[in-house]
This record gives structure tokens, C-alpha cells and sequence, in this order.
């Protein structure tokens, strides 16, 4: 008997018969000898729906409230989903977050799980009932509701599988596991059987949807093998695992692309300590992601500090950063929302000499500017303009994924 935790997205519960295609699939690992738990999102659709009729009773909406409403999407699917089960002669019981006790800290919508009280939980499976859990949300210390943003559902699932020891997540999604790139962009991507964490960490920070990089982050930290498939196929998907040898012989495991950050410029920063942490501090305050930086020196004293931020976010850190301007007294702030990261990932990266050059020397070949670089052991990133996004990625993926080892 092994334990199971699954997690079905919005496209895979978006309708009342894939709820009780999910329920006869839940249904069959369970007659199968397991203890089963699922962890569900909203149906799909639904909490944009939600967020919509946020900001039409207000353009500023307060992020407790809202976090109270968005929440609601997964507490009706639990309940659908817990019924559709039941009515198939399976014992099924839901829970919700703070019967779950699934404690986050109290940043709303985008709150991280610090803790689960897996008590209720057990003593559920030990009664012989598949347990059902509204993804996507938890409590803070004060009994809030939190959401855990976009993607949470896969952060409460490989949290749920470490709390329980669980023998494996499994991450059902609309898609057959994890591709070399996106096959909607480029037809040649195909899918991956195997992705060390780190590769996966990386490919979800710059930009690939399959998994919430604070999902993969857990599975690393607790190595939950996660599994990521289809809930319309019985097809094997892509195992998210722990590095072995094999995956260092291929270089370049993945190239992914993100259109939603904006670039942030302060033009003419006086050159002096402590400047770069009075910029910082205020945008760190409002729980905004910075991602990648860059500092230009000029022959006057002075510098230009560039950034990029989620473009959900930059309107807020444009008004954070113009206030510093003024303090610091900076010659002015400049936006371009108008950007696209694209980035190749790949733990083969790391005995490698060459890559960056080859990825400067095929995106040069295509006329393509390069407008910022960020690195790290097994990432490459590249900023450059929007409209160039589509090209970049199908001339990467060419050059490091279908001639792959041609340096």
C-alpha cells in the first residue's frame, strides 16, 4: 500500500463530468490499495471570475478581503469533488485550510506555507476515506484566510505529500508532463521523461507554468518525487527527481519564456553606500519580486540601476521607486513593461564551457539586442524586447535542444 497525494487543476476539474472523470480516476487508485489525498483548485475560469468582481466593487481592493474571496473557488470544488466521490460508493470526507491546519505567514496572495497539522487528516485516511483538500489557501497565526497566488494548489500539494511522507506527488494538469520548451511556440519541443529539482526551479522561474516554483522549492527540500501528467491520458508524464549523473551528459534540458515583467530604470543614482538598499527596501516591503539587476557606472559619479519586476507589480514599484528618486535625488525613472525574459536551463551547463557564447552568437545572428544577462550555475537569461520573444525561443531551442552537444 503506498500513499498518494494528487492534485487536479482548474482545466482538470473546469466542468461538472471532468469532476466526475477526476472522482472515477481518484476512485480507481484507491480500489487499488492505496491511501489516496487530493488537493483540487478552483475550477477553471473561476477565480478570475472572482477577481473580477473584486475590482468592480473596488480598483484597490483590501488583500485580506479579496484573499476571502478568492478562496471560495477551491472550497466549492473540494465539495463537488468529495461528492462526485461518494456517489461512486467511496467514503470521501473535505477540508478546507484551517480544518487542514495548513499555516502560512500573512502575506496575502502570495502568503508561504510555514507549517500542516497533518492530525485530522490521518486520522481520516486511517478511517478509510480519501481526503480532499481545497488547494491554493491556508491561515496565518491570527485564523486569516491567505492564498498562496497563482499556482498555489501545486505548493499545497507537495507540502501536503511531505507532511504526510507520502510516496509521491502527482501533479495532474491539461498538459502530458514537462516540455523541452512551449510546443505551442515551437511544434519540435517534446516532452521530458526526467527533470532533476534544480532544473525544474529554474525553468519555473523563468517563466515555464507547469509547476509554482514554491512547489518544486518543497519537493527539493523534502524529496517528494512529484510526477507531473495528464488528467485526460493514462500516459507516464515527466518525474521531477533528484539529480543523478545521466542528466549532466544533456546540456540544455529546457528553454522557457516569461512576457509578464517590466523593466524599471533610475537614471543618474548618486554614487554612494547604501543607496542600492534605500532603492530596495520599500519595493521588499510590498512583498514585490525583484528578479534581475544591473548597475552602469558613468564617468560623472554616477550610475543607472535597472530591474525587472512582475508586471502585476510594477505600477506599484514604479510609485515606490519615484518617491526614492526624489529623496536620493536621481535624475529621473524610466519603465518599459514592453520586455520578455527568455532563458535556456540545464544541469549539463555545469562541465560545460561555451554555452553563453553560443546562445550571444545565435540571438547576434538573428538581429536580436540583448538588453540584460543573469546567470547562474545552470540558467542563462536574456532580456530583450517583446516582439522578439517567439523567434528567440524557436532559434534557441533549435541550437541547444534538437542539435543537442553542438558547442
Amino acid at each position: 500500500m503506498a500513499l498518494i497525494v494528487q492534485k487536479y487543476g482548474g482545466t482538470s476539474v473546469g466542468s461538472i463530468e471532468r469532476i466526475k472523470h477526476v472522482a472515477r480516476k481518484v476512485a480507481e487508485a484507491k480500489k487499488q490499495g492505496n491511501d489516496v489525498v487530493v488537493v483540487v483548485s478552483a475550477m477553471a475560469g473561476e477565480t478570475n471570475r472572482l477577481v473580477a468582481l473584486a475590482q468592480q466593487v473596488s480598483e484597490s481592493p483590501d488583500e485580506r478581503e479579496r484573499d476571502v474571496l478568492l478562496a471560495s473557488g477551491e472550497q466549492v470544488s473540494s465539495a463537488l469533488l468529495s461528492l462526485a466521490i461518494k456517489d461512486l460508493g467511496c467514503p470521501a470526507r473535505s477540508f478546507l485550510a484551517h480544518q487542514a491546519r495548513i499555516e502560512t505567514d500573512k502575506a496575502y496572495g502570495k502568503a508561504r506555507i510555514k507549517s500542516i497539522d497533518s492530525t485530522r487528516i490521518k486520522r481520516a485516511l486511517r478511517d478509510g476515506e480519501i481526503v480532499v483538500v481545497a488547494g491554493f489557501q491556508g491561515v496565518d497565526e491570527e485564523e486569516n484566510i491567505t492564498t498562496l497566488g497563482r499556482g498555489g494548489s501545486d505548493t499545497s500539494a507537495v507540502a501536503m505529500a511531505a507532511a504526510l511522507k507520502a510516496n509521491v506527488c502527482e501533479i495532474y494538469t491539461d498538459v502530458e508532463g514537462v516540455f523541452t520548451t512551449d510546443p505551442s511556440i515551437c511544434p519540435k519541443a517534446r516532452k521530458l521523461d526526467r527533470i532533476s529539482f534544480e532544473e525544474m526551479i529554474e525553468m519555473a522561474s523563468t517563466g515555464a507554468r507547469v509547476l509554482q516554483i514554491g512547489s518544486v522549492e518543497l519537493a527539493m527540500k523534502f524529496a517528494v518525487p512529484v510526477h507531473v501528467r495528464s488528467s485526460f491520458t493514462d500516459l507516464e508524464g515527466t518525474w521531477v527527481v533528484e539529480e543523478d549523473e545521466s542528466m549532466d551528459e544533456v546540456l540544455v534540458s529546457g528553454v522557457t519564456y516569461d512576457k509578464n515583467e517590466a523593466k524599471i530604470t533610475l537614471l543618474k543614482v548618486p554614487d554612494r553606500p547604501g543607496l542600492a538598499a534605500q532603492i530596495f527596501s520599500p519595493i521588499s516591503g510590498a512583498n514585490i519580486v525583484v528578479d534581475m539587476i544591473i548597475q552602469n557606472a558613468s564617468e560623472d559619479g554616477t550610475t543607472d540601476l535597472t530591474f525587472t519586476v512582475p508586471k502585476a507589480d510594477y505600477k506599484k514599484a514604479l510609485s515606490l521607486v519615484e518617491k526614492t528618486a526624489s529623496v536620493i535625488q536621481a535624475g529621473g525613472v524610466r519603465v518599459d513593461p514592453g520586455i520578455a525574459k527568455v532563458s535556456i536551463v540545464g544541469v549539463g551547463m555545469r562541465t560545460h564551457a561555451g554555452v553563453a557564447a553560443k546562445m550571444f552568437q545565435v540571438l547576434a545572428r538573428e538581429e536580436i539586442n540583448i538588453q540584460m544577462i543573469s546567470t547562474s550555475e545552470i540558467k542563462i537569461s536574456v532580456v530583450i524586447d517583446e516582439k522578439e520573444m517567439e523567434h528567440a525561443v524557436r532559434v534557441l531551442h533549435e541550437a541547444f535542444v534538437e542539435k543537442q552537444g553542438n558547442l
